[in-house]
């Protein structure tokens, strides 16, 4: 995605670049460091093969993770962060603040 292809709203932006709910949990689960594959999808939970390789995919794209390929028998590959998306820590912390407090007031 271009720069001039991208919303005016900054917050449509970004909403653009991570706004499903598969991307916003690869972002949570990729936040404390670098993981393969099938312990990503794993942590996740309930995400298929297909839904899981497509997003990570796209994301690769628009510069939000970064996949690493070992030269070993059998391939080895680590999908990590880039530097720019680490500074969202701050945000899904509040997300998951926001939502823990969600949880206690409606119980």
């Amino acid at each position: 995605m271009e720069n001039n292809e991208l919303p005016a709203c900054p917050v449509e932006t970004t909403l653009t670049l991570i706004g499903n709910k598969w991307k916003v949990l690869i972002l949570r689960d990729l936040m404390p460091g670098s993981k393969r594959f099938g312990k990503l999808q794993r942590s996740i939970g309930k995400i298929s093969q297909k839904v899981l390789t497509s997003n990570l995919k796209e994301m690769e794209t628009k510069g939000i993770v970064h996949r690493k390929v070992y030269a070993e028998v059998p391939p080895r590959v680590e999908y990590s962060l880039t530097d720019l998306v680490k500074s969202l820590k701050p945000i899904l912390d509040s997300m998951w603040n926001w939502g823990e407090n969600y949880k206690r007031t409606i119980q």
